[in-house]
């Protein structure tokens, strides 16, 4: 896997993915940014977020299941000293289908939670990572 980062001008950067997509990265006012991109921390959070919902859709739609909706929620704490890493992270899973049980939805997370989500088994080595779920039932 590869990257790679080009700073465009006061503290706007273009991240470049290795598979040829690009995301503008941008820095607050007060830090000399022009609030026009992602912070790199954000897209931390934001990566680990899509590496878990990559994760319950594949297990649930693989296990047939008939899930039409997955949508994680993230609250995230960061230490208040530098370097201001994440000490706690909060995943709230909203997974709407039909006949979808509790323990389906639970046992999914689980696996990507332990098994399967290298971005939040890496980042739960410095924050405390929970979660909580809802199941929405469709028509």
């Amino acid at each position: 896997m590869k990257a790679r980062i080009l700073w465009v001008e006061n503290k706007k950067f273009v991240a470049e993915s290795g598979s040829g997509h690009s995301v503008v990265l941008d820095g607050p006012p007060e830090s000399g940014g022009q609030n026009i991109g992602v912070r790199p921390m954000e897209m931390l959070l934001m990566g680990m977020g899509g590496c878990t919902a990559f994760d319950i859709v594949h297990i649930l739609t693989k296990g047939r299941h008939d899930i039409r909706h997955c949508e994680i929620q993230l609250e995230a704490e960061r230490a208040e000293t530098d370097p201001k890493v994440f000490t706690r992270i909060h995943l709230h899973y909203v997974v709407k289908g039909k006949q979808l049980t509790d323990s389906v939805v639970k046992r999914a997370i689980e696996l990507s939670a332990e098994k399967y989500c290298s971005a939040s088994i890496m980042l739960g080595k410095s924050a405390e990572l929970t979660h909580d779920f809802e199941i929405v039932e469709v028509e």
